[in-house]
């Protein structure tokens, strides 16, 4: 079956498969530890800082790892960035008493980099696979890639609460770990030698780009998952645990849903959404200003006093339609703006800045929520969707200007 496919559809199912396994383990591992060293006493600034590395390297891998993929070839990166992930969990595997802050921090700083040479690596070479005038095909492919993504990623929330409950916390880690390992050797054997490797030579001051439109998008990339983290990463499953008092399995089940829906409405975000060298501007505006709305309609509803259950599961619903939505036409306009030699520099790039993004609103979820609750950190997230908006406003049409 697989012989009959084109070698480009072949590559897609490769990369798309490494990508899907190693979110499912990215995403079990981030609820293993929110929800295992909360049990431990940790509050949620402690448990927020747990991911500082995390997200930090994140920022360090997306802007070194484009230009590595486009002197070394996706291909390598991708598996490196497994190969990290392992050792990764692998650190996780010691004894109880040897898990302090510093050590899981150190194994997140690794977990950080491994993601983000993966996800950097499996963008990248889509662009390689869609010739540039068939734009909609290209959105398409992106769409599936980075809903299917998430929607796998919702799946491994609910897996390490699963597996937290079932197997304890070093269970959960051993059982991904293997499964990772089979998945890696698969990759090294498969995945085409030398793709994305650009035909002239990078320079290092190559990394920090030099485009108007990338650097407008990856701007808007920070504020936008600023905006979704400063209260989803920490601050809700923290909210969910503590004032409602859920245990690791419904807010595991929760949480899991929520991003399986939203992985969901990304992948068929094509079919609400225009595509092609004429995308309009205002289409992406009107996007995220809907999207503003979200987060101020759920922090009125608690200020109100409305029942909360209720306002959290409406609230977060349509938090996630709009901002998948969002993050699909995003996704996909860095693609399309982005050159095709040496894409992964331009592609790197803008994920730096979406890791930065996540960075800072991990460490706002955890303070700002110790500090003043989840209202507080709901009037953040619209404060950094409006100046999300602002920027998004300020792109080109792509037919005047080619990268």
């Amino acid at each position: 079956m697989l012989s009959q496919l084109s070698p480009a559809i072949r590559q897609y199912l490769i990369v798309t498969g490494n990508y899907w396994a190693f979110t499912l383990t990215d995403g079990a591992l981030r609820m293993l530890v929110v929800l295992h060293f909360h049990q431990l006493g940790y509050s949620a600034l402690e448990v927020a800082m747990l991911f500082l590395f995390y997200e930090f390297f994140g920022i360090v891998t997306n802007l070194f790892g484009g230009w590595l993929g486009a002197r070394w070839g996706l291909n390598r990166t991708m598996n490196i960035g497994l190969g990290i992930q392992i050792v990764a969990l692998a650190m996780l595997l010691v004894p109880g008493s040897m898990l302090t802050v510093i050590w899981v921090m150190a194994a997140q700083a690794l977990s950080g980099i491994a993601k983000d040479l993966n996800k950097m690596s499996a963008k990248s070479t889509i662009k390689l696979l869609v010739p540039d005038d068939k734009q909609g095909q290209l959105y398409k492919w992106v769409a599936i890639l980075t809903g299917s993504k998430n929607t796998l990623k919702g799946v491994g929330f609910f897996l390490g609460g699963l597996l937290l409950t079932l197997m304890g916390f070093q269970g959960a880690v051993l059982a991904m770990a293997i499964v990772l390992a089979v998945v890696w050797t698969g990759s090294l054997i498969f995945l085409k030698k030398e793709s994305g490797k650009a035909k002239f030579k990078p320079k290092f001051k190559d990394i920090l780009s030099k485009s108007r439109p990338i650097n407008i998008l990856s701007g808007a990339r920070f504020l936008l998952f600023g905006a979704r983290d400063v209260w989803f990463v920490v601050a809700l499953p923290v909210f969910l645990a503590s004032q409602l008092n859920w245990n690791h399995w419904q807010v595991g089940c929760f949480l899991a849903l929520w991003v399986i829906g939203y992985g969901f409405v990304q992948s068929v975000a094509p079919k609400f959404t225009k595509t092609g060298n004429d995308v309009p501007k205002t289409q992406t505006v009107v996007w995220n200003a809907l999207l503003t709305l979200s987060p101020l309609a759920l922090a009125l509803a608690l200020w109100q006093g409305l029942p909360v259950t209720q306002s959290i599961i409406i609230g977060l619903g349509l938090f996630g339609i709009l901002f998948a939505i969002n993050s699909s036409l995003h996704s996909y306009l860095i693609v399309s703006y982005s050159r095709a030699d040496g894409v992964s520099l331009d592609v790197g790039f803008y994920y730096m800045a979406n890791a930065a993004g996540r960075l800072m609103g991990t460490v706002l979820s955890g303070w700002v929520y110790q500090q003043w609750g989840l209202v507080a950190c709901l009037m953040i997230s619209t404060l950094l969707l409006l100046l999300s908006t602002a920027a998004i406003s300020f792109l080109p049409a792509r037919e005047k200007h080619r990268v």
